[in-house]
């Protein structure tokens, strides 16, 4: 049996309490969806309450952490060393509709390094968990990255622009390249759960464009205790303030890295 840190202790205990109230929500989510009105305004509050949690948590175990938080923003802690980035509901889209497919994302930050991250999946009832040097894992086993070698038989995963956000050329140039040199490419809408993914060698890779902190934190220390190389599409580690994001084993991460910096060096793209 995995032996959990008292850190990681804190962390999943305080998404476990945050996510009461999500599954509850959820439920009432699901009522709404057959008004008019819709659940719209339910959701948002769903996510602050998740997020008051959270802060409420993490803050009682480590009162002077920092804190970086989807709705809240930045808050400065005394201790300029440490910072939480959390996501209280990752997904939030599939939670509006009635999708049983979300989570929260908990990652401790230690000198701009990712030392700590919790994604917990509450339908599931599924904790994912990582420590710097210490692995990564789901609940009690512990995860590794898939073994496939050939993109011909891996599944990827990614996020797509929507509304009015994002560079859809750009991305669709990278889509159009990626779908036929793969096993399939599948969207489920939550970014964090996307990289948790990798991590269990659920999905064979991942890519995705300008995602924020709070969505990939977590996953990024996943993926790499899982044994998977996680970068931004440059190829350096600077995920966190571009947002851009490929993860993948170390036999699928050069070859899919090739395939996106050819899509967007095409004229199409210019």
């Amino acid at each position: 049996m995995a032996v959990r840190s008292a850190l990681i202790n804190v962390m999943g205990a305080a998404a476990l309490k945050a996510a009461r109230g999500l599954i509850r929500d959820f439920g009432e989510v699901e009522q709404l969806q057959v008004s008019l009105k819709g659940p719209g305004d339910f959701v948002t509050t769903a996510d602050l309450r998740a997020e008051k949690v959270l802060r409420a948590e993490l803050t009682k175990a480590r009162p002077g952490y920092g804190l970086l938080l989807e709705e809240g923003g930045g808050e400065a802690g005394s201790d300029p060393r440490h910072r939480w980035i959390v996501d209280p509901l990752d997904g939030t889209t599939n939670f509006l509709h009635g999708i049983p497919h979300f989570a929260i994302s908990i990652a401790l930050e230690r000198d701009g390094d990712i030392v700590a991250g919790v994604v917990y999946e509450p339908v599931r009832d599924e904790m994912f968990w990582a420590e710097k040097g210490a692995g990564a894992f789901i609940n009690d086993r512990r995860l590794r990255v898939s073994g496939r070698r050939q993109l011909g038989d891996a599944v990827i995963g990614t996020g797509m622009p929507f509304a009015e956000r994002g560079d859809r050329e750009n991305y669709l140039a990278t889509l159009a390249m990626v779908m036929p040199a793969t096993a399939g490419v599948r969207r489920f809408g939550a970014a964090a759960l996307d990289l948790a993914y990798v991590a269990a060698g659920r999905l064979d890779g991942f890519w995705e464009f300008g995602l924020q902190p709070w969505d990939i934190a977590a996953g990024i220390l996943l993926v790499r205790e899982a044994g998977g190389y996680i970068t931004d599409l440059a190829g350096g580690h600077g995920m966190i303030e571009t947002g851009d994001v490929l993860a993948a084993n170390d036999h699928l991460h050069l070859p899919l890295a090739q395939l996106l910096k050819k899509a967007l060096k095409s004229p199409a793209t210019k």
